[in-house]
């Protein structure tokens, strides 16, 4: 893929979600909601400060993250869905 995210930004795809629940029952896609995880694909070179000081980024590919149910832009790539997003718009760093 020949996508690489400007400034702050970050690529993301999903993780799929799981088939069933605790207890073994199975979820139909229809009731299914987007999984709001997923693992950074490329990474931009970090935001500026006002005295043009670059910011490196905190997250890097490879990084499962938790994300906001409205972050980012849904976009297709090589017939994948991903997500361009904000740095500030990721939740965290699943270890």
């Amino acid at each position: 893929m020949a996508f690489k995210p400007l400034h702050d930004r970050v690529l993301v795809k999903r993780v799929q979600s799981e088939e069933k629940t605790k207890g073994g029952l199975i979820i139909p896609d229809s009731a299914k909601e987007k999984p709001a995880e997923g693992e950074i694909v490329a990474v931009g070179e970090g935001a500026r400060k006002d005295s043009g000081e670059l910011i490196a980024p905190s997250v890097k590919v490879g990084d499962r993250v938790l994300f906001g149910k409205w972050s980012g832009t849904e976009v297709t790539l090589d017939g994948t869905e991903m997500l361009i997003m904000k740095e500030s718009d990721i939740m965290g760093i699943i270890s």
